[in-house]
């Protein structure tokens, strides 16, 4: 049952991945010209500022799963009903705080975003920041039977759920924007399926996994505990929320909501980017943390460090120069010529963010041998400074200038520190790991340059000549990468799924015939 549980929530994680990619990509013009530049601006800008309480969480979500999960091993039920009583006290306070703090931006608006806002828009502003704030506010408290259900190792349901919310949210976006309501509207949809979703996982665990919460018995020397393992995770979340939207923020200070608006089109790009590195990595976790566990070498370890690096390098490297070459043309034909600066600020982030992409192996080694406490706190030092920077810069360059701040803090702590630390500590290869990496872009510069003069033959581009760029760039990249970029052993991982994949369709066109 659990086995089963595990490959189909695997497998529904990759049709949510791909659904939540496939869907953002088609909705999100619609959205764009619907609601205008300055109103997706002020959405995205609200968002962001609400987004920060999620910080609040202190990192207690993962503890549920794992602390649950270690109680119903020993099969202690009752030690499990008082810990759910105790976590739904705890985040029943913590989603009150947030409400708190929440009131406290919200009777600042015009302070924070006075200079840069008229009237109408700082009173949207209110309403949205009323609604989000309300939005976490319940979610706090209810966020823990998605947890439980995880740890009960119920994928299924919680999947499922996640994708009908997905499938409906633009059914439902759509004619609402065409009845002219407008990030108010969104923002009204948004909530309610979340709160809808958050009730399904209470029925859930109340009528499926028959679970009881006590509001006694509690061990408070265990929350002192979890207290500790949490608090790395904790680190991780603030980093992320600095370095993901604080520019959002800042510019809506310094700059007003048309140039959030682009930076939030920017942001979101690098979401999308990110999400092909972890669903790669994803696949491997499992057998580092065996591997750590059983003591392998250390030269196993970085064997598998750099294995995993160079085939997620194959995908990123073929993302990443594709954007460089089409990425300006893609911009403007999907979201308009009034985003066209998300692709410089995309290009500031997305290159040095790749580094870092095709390392994320190292950050499970790092938890599997419980050493994350370096990581955690170089990455607050660095996104502090990254902030320190983004504020003077945005307000010279606008978006432009939050990218370097951003830029810099990844080549610095995700790329200079954590290389050095990955090479002193973990006694990774990372010399061998970089030699590699180079030999294989070799062939990524010469198939770049080739788009490059494509782009120089047919200077505009329409939908059409874009897919037909698309096409011939990567029916020349991965021909060049499987000839002189990658191994013997990548050959075989790559080759033997897609000779299935042909085999299949040749038996499937024989069966038509």
């Amino acid at each position: 049952m659990a086995i089963n549980q595990l490959k189909a929530g695997a497998l529904l994680s990759y049709i949510t991945l791909g659904l939540n990619n496939v869907i953002g990509l088609l909705y999100t013009p619609f959205l764009l010209r619907m609601l205008g530049q300055s109103e997706f601006g002020l959405y995205s800008l609200v968002a962001a500022v609400v987004g920060y309480l999620t910080i609040m969480d202190f990192g207690f979500g993962n503890a549920i799963i794992r602390y649950t999960a270690r109680l119903r091993a020993q099969g202690k039920k009752e030690e499990q009903y008082s810990l759910f009583g105790m976590f739904l006290m705890l985040y029943s306070g913590i989603g009150l705080l947030a409400f708190i703090a929440g009131l406290a931006l919200y009777f600042n608006v015009d302070k924070l975003f006075g200079a840069t806002m008229n009237v109408v828009e700082l009173d949207k502003a209110r309403i949205m920041m009323l609604l989000l704030i309300f939005n976490l506010a319940i979610t706090f408290p209810l966020s823990i039977f998605g947890s439980i259900i995880i740890a009960y190792e119920n994928f299924v349901f919680q999947k499922m759920v996640n994708i009908v919310r997905t499938i409906l949210n633009p059914c439902i976006m759509i004619p609402v924007l065409f009845m002219g309501y407008k990030a108010i509207g969104v923002v009204v949809i948004m909530t309610l399926l979340n709160i809808i979703s958050l009730l399904a996982n209470f029925w859930f665990c109340f009528a499926k996994l028959k679970i009881k919460i006590y509001f006694k018995n509690f061990e408070w020397g265990l929350l002192k505990e979890i207290a500790g393992y949490s608090f790395f995770v904790f680190l991780v979340i603030i980093v992320d929320k600095i370095y993901w939207n604080t520019g959002q923020f800042v510019l809506g200070i310094v700059a007003g909501t048309t140039v959030v608006a682009v930076y939030a089109i920017a942001i979101q790009l690098q979401m999308y980017y990110m999400s092909f590195s972890l669903a790669i990595s994803g696949v491997f976790l499992p057998k580092v943390t065996a591997m750590v566990a059983q003591n392998k070498s250390e030269k196993e370890i970085s064997d598998l460090f750099i294995r995993t690096g160079r085939i997620q390098y194959v995908i990123m490297a073929f993302i990443c120069s594709g954007f460089i070459l089409f990425g300006k043309s893609f911009i403007v034909l999907w979201a308009g010529a009034n985003y066209v600066d998300a692709y410089s600020i995309s290009l500031l982030l997305m290159i040095p963010f790749t580094f870092p992409l095709i390392q994320n192996l190292g950050i499970t080694i790092l938890q599997a041998r419980n050493q994350q406490m370096f990581r955690a706190v170089l990455y607050i030092v660095i996104a502090a400074c990254s902030l320190a920077i983004s504020i003077p810069l945005a307000k010279l360059y606008g978006g432009i200038g939050c990218a370097i701040g951003t830029s810099c803090a990844l080549i610095t702590g995700d790329i200079i520190a954590l290389n050095i630390y990955y090479y002193k500590r973990i006694h990774i290869d990372i010399p061998r790991f970089w030699k590699e990496i180079f030999e294989m872009s070799i062939p990524v510069f010469a198939v770049t340059a080739v788009g490059l003069a494509m782009n120089y033959i047919h200077l505009r581009d329409t939908i059409l000549s874009l897919s037909i760029k698309i096409v011939v760039f990567t029916f020349l990249y991965f021909p060049l990468i499987w000839w002189k970029g990658i191994n013997s052993y990548e050959r075989i991982l790559f080759g033997v799924p897609l000779k299935r994949i042909l085999s299949k369709s040749l038996f499937l066109l024989k069966i038509k015939n």
